[in-house]
Parts: structure tokens; sequence; C-alpha cells
């Protein structure tokens, strides 16, 4: 078993997920893969199983009974990594706006940089977006903008999906008590990161949208987002 583990969490990405897993398991060294899907009606987790014949213990699949949102996904998977002693924890999508080489990027800040957190940050270096409309590039721009105002996080891209986590990070957060379940669940684990005083480093990445499938984005994941940071920062005065 390796150290290194992606989750991947999945709702109706069968135009994709074949290819992502490929990609990512021909990567050195070798990583492993979790999926976990949500019971996704296109037959994604049919292509998945169909594909474990081939990669035997390097591609799990944790299937849940309902669609609950990229939080509470990414906290089923934390946990059944723990429990599996994997070493390195990745979030990474199923649509390629992350690039999997990107992976090893990651990898290097927290195995040879003593990153406890590395983000693959879109606005580290600027703006490094693909195919985007502009209307989106600068509500997610001034979004990290927003939560760096109100949270005090150094970090450019507060927001980013595509990350790295240490194991010793993940044990030191208390992952029944991530309270966000949609875009909001991202700032939430690293104002904990930064809260509990672990070196977060940001990697620039070129974040392509997605060309197959369809967003999960929504205005209710958004205003869970714009109001959680206000809420965030206050319960944080509170518990210190």
């Amino acid at each position: 078993m390796s150290n290194y583990i992606v989750i991947i969490p999945t709702y109706n990405e069968k135009e994709n997920i074949e290819a992502i897993i490929r990609k990512t398991l021909s990567l050195q060294p070798l990583l492993d893969i979790l999926i976990v899907d949500d019971n996704s009606p296109d037959g994604t987790a049919v292509i998945v199983k169909s594909m474990q014949i081939e990669f035997v213990n390097r591609l799990h699949i944790l299937e849940r009974k309902e669609k609950n949102g990229l939080g509470t996904a990414y906290i089923a998977g934390f946990k059944w990594c723990l429990a599996k002693q994997y070493q390195y924890i990745f979030e990474m999508d199923a649509d390629f706006s992350h690039n999997p080489e990107d992976l090893l990027k990651l990898l290097n800040a927290c195995e040879n940089e003593a990153a406890g957190l590395a983000i693959g940050s879109r606005y580290i270096t600027g703006v490094n977006v693909v195919n985007w409309p502009i209307s989106r590039v600068i509500m997610s721009y001034y979004a990290s903008a927003y939560v760096r105002f109100i949270t005090g996080m150094p970090l450019r891209d507060s927001t980013a999906g595509f990350v790295c986590y240490t194991r010793k990070t993940l044990q030191s957060i208390n992952l029944d008590n991530i309270k966000f379940k949609g875009y909001a669940f991202q700032i939430e684990m690293k104002f904990k990161t930064y809260l509990s005083k672990i070196k977060i480093i940001e990697v620039p990445i070129i974040f392509t949208d997605r060309t197959k499938g369809t967003s999960k984005m929504s205005n209710k994941i958004f205003r869970e987002a714009f109001f959680g940071v206000i809420e965030l920062k206050i319960n944080s005065w509170f518990k210190k």
C-alpha cells in the first residue's frame, strides 16, 4: 500500500472518471485513489468498480446512499484514509480542472518543505484560470480576498479544492466538528489548520474549467460560504 492517496468525490462524472483514474494512477511515486460516490444515477460507481479489477489494492470506492454535500464526502473520505494509515491525503476534482501531475507539487511541499497543508493555488502568482467566464473569475478572486479580510488568513486561494493534508494535520482537526457541507467546507478546513499554527504552503497551479459534465456550484453553496466565513471568525473568538 502507498503512503499517498487521492480522494475524488463524484456525482455524475461518467464522462471523466476513467480518464482521471488512469492518469492519476500512472504517476510516480505511486498514488492510490479513493472515490467517494454519492449514488450517481449515471453509473459513475459502476465504472469505478469495473476498473478495480485492473487496479487491485490501489483503486478504492466508498459509496454513499445520497448526495449530501462536498464537505461530508471529504470527511467520510478522510476518516477512511486515516483508518487505513495513509500519511498524505489529497483532495482533487474528477473533471480535470485540477491537473493530476500537480499532485506531485503538493506532495513536495508537504514531504520536503514541511507543510502540513499544501494548497494548489490559482492566485498566488496572479490569476491562473483557463476557460472561466470573467464574471466567475472576478467572483472567485474577490471571494478569497473577502476571506482574507474576515479571517486574517494570509492565503491567496482559500476556496481552493486541490490540496494535500498530512496525516498529522487531519488528526489535529476534530473532523466531527466541521460544520459546512458546500465550498465553505474548504475555507473551514483551512481556517482550522491556520488556527492550529500548522505550516501552510500555496503552490501555483493552472486551473482549467471542466469540458465534460456539469458544475455543482449553486447560489445556495455560495451563500453558505459568504455568511459561513463570518460565523467561523466569530466562533474562533470564543474558542481561544
